[in-house]
């Protein structure tokens, strides 16, 4: 595996879109910044197939596609992780749709998966860092659908603090605890320690911290 800008490493991908105009972009903005689009599919069943074919280092599809335009892409995406649970995937939808996004986190182990809203393509360097973050086994959930959750507070969330709530809104994203402490201005340490208040105060079950994580993100998107 070659490397993008002498840091990511170059992937390959199989992209499904049924969007002719807008699969063909995402062919060409992939492989301007190094990636290699090794099959480019415009429906469920092509996508299944190309998976079984190429064995792709990531997966990157649409919700809705041929036949029914409902969420065939959701389908074949949730099919791949639980036949191949370490397949990284990311999701592109037009609308925030936060039961996708639940279903989705629930595939495979709940790690290397994302779900991004379609604009977000446009922003092209968040695009692209997202995608290595999944490819990377990281979890990632679009900006749009965080913040339209922040405007819930039903239980089990009403028991974490304003800084808990943020603190987990930025995991929900797919941050590191680096990450997360230079947006927020503190150090490490202390959001190591909202962290550990957010899995206490959520009643998680015991598991290594990565997927604890993961399940506190799922907490909050079904929230």
């Amino acid at each position: 595996m070659g490397s993008v800008d002498g840091s990511r490493p170059a992937l390959r991908v199989v992209l499904a879109e049924d969007s002719v105009l807008l699969r063909e972009g995402l062919v060409g903005l992939l492989g301007r910044v190094g990636h290699e689009v090794v099959a480019a599919v415009g429906d469920a069943d092509a996508l299944l197939a190309a998976v079984a074919e190429h064995e792709p280092d990531v997966v990157v599809t649409d919700v809705r596609m041929p036949p029914g335009f409902q969420d065939e892409g959701l389908r074949a995406a949730v099919q791949l992780r639980e036949a191949r649970p370490g397949l990284p995937v990311l999701v592109l939808s037009q609308y925030v749709q936060r039961a996708y996004a639940a279903e989705l986190l629930d595939s495979g182990d709940g790690t290397g998966v994302g779900y991004l809203l379609k604009d977000r393509v446009g922003q092209v360097e968040e695009f692209v860092d997202a995608l290595g973050r999944v490819a990377g086994g990281g979890t990632v959930v679009d900006p749009e659908v965080v913040r339209q959750l922040l405007r819930r507070r039903r239980d089990p969330l009403e028991r974490l603090t304003p800084r808990e709530r943020e603190v987990l809104a930025l995991m929900a994203e797919g941050r590191s605890n680096g990450s997360i402490a230079r947006r927020l201005v503190v150090s490490e340490a202390a959001v190591g320690k909202h962290i550990g208040g957010i899995l206490a105060k959520l009643d998680l079950p015991p598991a290594d911290e990565t997927h604890r994580r993961v399940l506190a993100v799922l907490t909050y998107l079904r929230a």
